[in-house]
């Protein structure tokens, strides 16, 4: 899980400076809220992560999957996920891509494919439970994410904040966040980003606790990915 260098923050991102209300809250106990129930949680998610791991690891491939994301001041790190596709998803990808235009289009759009190829049967039930993003637990340990925030994003992604990148560079990445319990599968660009604002503006103890609470309902749901 080794931390990346490169960064794709830009100059004028850092010119532009919001006020956050909630600022004690957002540079000093948020971290702390982070760590105390991270580490509470590690003696239940440990056994569930090792129960989920065989059978992905099982089916061929690595059992976990790190995937390149933005993160606070626009550092790059691998944000970690229990696998969910085929070994070869990126060429299959690829093929789709190239001889599907709807599918190209949903994908530049949204980053998204319906009836997606490259997702396993085990895959596709990891992410209707959100039981593949347990592995983030430790990216929040690690001060990379933290358990409530903007949905991370990668650094083509980014573009689509526009002037508002800056505010999503302000904030670690969440496991979590007002997206997750928003109708994320639909949610588009533009509703995202308004929720990452609205998230930066109202950042606080109790909206925490809120997000994690509906958090569980939407898990119970299965209204993942």
């Amino acid at each position: 899980m080794e931390n990346q260098a490169s960064s794709p923050a830009r100059s004028d991102d850092r010119a532009v400076v919001y006020d956050q209300p909630n600022a004690v809250y957002a540079k000093s106990t948020k971290r702390g809220f982070d760590l105390v129930v991270s580490i509470m949680l590690l003696p239940i998610l440990i056994p569930i992560i090792c129960l989920l791991y065989v059978p992905v690891r099982m089916s061929g491939g690595p059992g976990f999957f790190g995937h390149k994301r933005v993160g606070r001041d626009g550092r790059i790190f691998l944000c970690w996920k229990l696998r969910t596709m085929v070994p070869d998803a990126e060429e299959r990808l690829r093929a789709v891509l190239a001889s599907d235009p709807e599918a190209r289009k949903s994908w530049e759009a949204d980053r998204k494919l319906r009836n997606d190829p490259r997702i396993t049967k085990f895959g596709e039930f990891l992410r209707k439970t959100s039981l593949d993003e347990l592995p983030q637990i430790f990216n929040v340990l690690k001060g990379e994410m933290s358990l409530i925030g903007p949905r991370p994003v990668t650094p083509d992604e980014l573009d689509k904040y526009g002037a508002s990148r800056v505010i999503y560079l302000a904030m670690r990445p969440g496991v979590t966040g007002l997206w997750q319990v928003s109708g994320r599968n639909d949610v588009s660009y533009s509703e995202r980003v308004m929720l990452d604002r609205q998230y930066f503006a109202t950042m606080s103890l109790r909206v925490d606790m809120t997000v994690l609470v509906r958090t569980t309902g939407a898990v119970l749901r299965r209204t993942g990915i």
